[in-house]
Parts: structure tokens; C-alpha cells; sequence
């Protein structure tokens, strides 16, 4: 008896899906071995955990950036108001001494100024205590400029790592006609913040895209 048609047709994209299994296998296999015959099996693995790595880090700066900005604003906040009474408090002192001054004497009058400008200082010392303790707030808010200073640095300094290390895979295995081997030791030197007066490093990266370019990629 015939097996029906979409059986046929079922064994067939069986077939096809197990070869194509069978060949992406394959493929995967000659790669790991090319890499770990060539020593790239420990680049790879050291990407594979510093990649992770350098996302954790930048992710730890953005909390503590973002946590330092709302203590700035938290403490801006509790100061402005204190700022705006300490403001008051004088103009309220020196409108009524320019009132007493002009008007004609009063004993009691001054008792009045006396008492509302104790009043006021009083008021202003508290104030400027609480102020202080918010610029204080917002000074210390600021040390997290240690600890990211070092985490960033610690990045910037794994990125040029990865760098160094694809820019001389390419020059180790790219073909001798397609790459010039004197122009390696600049390009390994990465992009500088102040190349004035080195000749021996690029400004830019643009000697590491010349270089990808020139192989094709």
C-alpha cells in the first residue's frame, strides 16, 4: 500500500532538517577546533566572561551616578526653602529699621526692632545650620566620583585590552599582501587623548578602520 503523499513529504523535511543539523555540527565542530588549534579558545573564553563584566560595571555606574544626582537635588531642594527664609527674615528686619529710623523716636518702637532682630538672628543661625548640613549632604554626594573613576578606568582599560588583542589576531593570521606589518605597532598602541609629539600612535581609530577595511571588513 502507497503511503500517502504529505508522508512522503513529511520524511522528506525530516531528512533535509537532519542534515541541516548534521552540517551547522559540523561547522560549529571545525570552528572550535580552528580556534583552539590557533589559541583563540582562551580570547574567546576571556571575552566570553569580560563582556558580562564590563556590563555589571557600567551598569554599578549609573546606579551610583544616578543616586549621587538625586542626593544633589534631594538636599537642593531642603536648602532652597531655608535660603528663601534666611532671605526674608532680613528684609523684614531692614524694611523696619528703615521705618523706625524715619519715624520719630520711639522707645518702644525699638524695643520692637530690638526684639524682632533677636528674633531674626536666631532664626537665621538655625537656618544656616540646616543649610550647612545640605552642602554637606551635596559634598558627599560627590565620592562617588572615586569609586566610578576606578570602575571606568578599570573598563577603559579592558575595552583597549579586547582591542589590542582582535587588532593583533588580524595582523597575526590576515594575509602578508593585505596588511603592512610596520603599521602594527601603532595600531596596537590603541587611540590617544593627547598625541602631540608621538609619532609612534594613532589620534583616532581611524588606522584600525583602515585596517578592517583592508580585510574586507
Amino acid at each position: 500500500m502507497r503511503a500517502p503523499a504529505h508522508d512522503e513529504v513529511a520524511k522528506a523535511e525530516a531528512g533535509e532538517h537532519d542534515e541541516m543539523l548534521a552540517r551547522v555540527g559540523q561547522i560549529t565542530r571545525t570552528l572550535h577546533d580552528s580556534l583552539r588549534e590557533l589559541g583563540l579558545d582562551k580570547v574567546v573564553e576571556k571575552a566570553t566572561h569580560d563582556i558580562p563584566d564590563v556590563r555589571e560595571r557600567l551598569n554599578y555606574v549609573a546606579r551610583m551616578t544616578e543616586q549621587a544626582a538625586q542626593r544633589v537635588l534631594n538636599a537642593t531642594d531642603a536648602a532652597i526653602p531655608l535660603q528663601e527664609r534666611i532671605d526674608a527674615g532680613a528684609d523684614e528686619v531692614l524694611n523696619g529699621w528703615n521705618a523706625a529710623l524715619k519715624a520719630p523716636f520711639s522707645e518702644a518702637n525699638y524695643r520692637d526692632m530690638a526684639t524682632l532682630t533677636m528674633q531674626c538672628l536666631i532664626d537665621m543661625r538655625t537656618d544656616t545650620s540646616a543649610t550647612k548640613q545640605q552642602l554637606l549632604e551635596i559634598m558627599m554626594a560627590q565620592d562617588f566620583q572615586d569609586l566610578t573613576g576606578q570602575v571606568i578606568r578599570k573598563v577603559t582599560d579592558l575595552a583597549h585590552g579586547l582591542e589590542q588583542q582582535l587588532v593583533q589576531l588580524l595582523l597575526d593570521y590576515a594575509p602578508s599582501e593585505m596588511v603592512k606589518r610596520d603599521s602594527g605597532s601603532s595600531l596596537l598602541n590603541g587611540p590617544q587623548i593627547n598625541p602631540v609629539n608621538k609619532s609612534d600612535v594613532v589620534a583616532d581609530q581611524s588606522q584600525v578602520d583602515d585596517l578592517l577595511d583592508s580585510l574586507g571588513f
